[in-house]
């Protein structure tokens, strides 16, 4: 009972967090508009707990911002909060829609490049969206969870079978620790490219910027979101599945 009173009061704590008071609505990059017949790629990440969308401190924001540099055009980049999953399922649907009709074809589905990714209660609403599109047959390119939370009786171990590809990325000691095993509902049509574990106990902490609360009641699940190496991990595996820039080219985490 004193840890879930505990873990109530962090997620609930995390509005207060600092954040860009300047946008009320998700962050969203530029997209292609020079082939109105194709739909852009399609990157969406979720903060955890109750973390605003923009909040520039957390690292699933700092990844969007960096990957809407690396493609100002041809990618359409958003953030939402975890409990934001039916919005980013409507705004999904929105860009898929190239002929405005008001419904998305067969065709359509077809040329979805969807790429979702999260922390904590983030990582279970990118497999949460990614089974709600998989009910109306749009496919799903890559998942990537963060110490991945679900939330009570829900279940974001099992990936859909509408996802090509799925990585996890979990610490396990605390409060708050991530799934440790994701495995494919159907291993013919998704492939897991691993569950990545990563253990901070002799490892200096650099959160500095997050605020106290999460760093003295959840050390590890903290240290894992702000933990750079992962982060690059995780941007590696979304560039292998966007079109091509000038920058150098990545490989697969090991």
């Amino acid at each position: 009972m004193l840890a879930l009173v505990v873990l109530s009061s962090v997620l609930w704590a995390q509005q207060e967090a600092p954040r860009n008071p300047s946008q009320d609505d998700p962050i969203s990059a530029s997209s292609s508009r020079a082939d109105a017949s194709k739909s852009p790629a399609i990157v969406i990440g979720f903060v955890g707990g109750f973390i605003k969308h923009d909040n520039p401190v957390h690292s699933e924001v700092q990844l969007a911002a960096r990957l809407r540099k690396a493609y100002p055009t041809g990618v359409h980049i958003e953030t939402f909060e975890s409990y934001r999953g039916e919005n980013a399922a409507k705004e999904i649907r929105r860009l898929l829609d190239t002929n405005h009709d008001g419904t998305v074809t067969t065709e359509e589905k077809k040329n979805a490049r969807i790429i979702l990714y999260g922390h904590s209660w983030g990582g279970y609403a990118s497999v949460a969206l990614a089974r709600e599109l998989g009910k109306d047959g749009i496919p799903v390119l890559l998942t990537i969870q963060v110490d991945s939370i679900a939330k009570i009786r829900h279940n974001d171990a099992i990936i859909p079978a509408n996802v090509a590809q799925a990585a996890n990325f979990y610490q396990p000691h605390g409060l708050l620790r991530g799934q440790s095993k994701i495995r494919a509902a159907d291993p013919s049509k998704t492939k897991i490219l691993g569950n990545f574990r990563f253990d901070y106990k002799t490892k200096r902490y650099s959160c500095d910027e997050y605020p106290w609360y999460d760093r003295w009641f959840v050390k590890a699940h903290t240290q894992i979101e702000c933990d750079p190496q992962v982060w690059q991990k995780a941007e590696d595996l979304i560039r292998l599945n966007l079109p091509a820039t000038k920058s150098a080219p990545v490989s697969p985490p090991q």
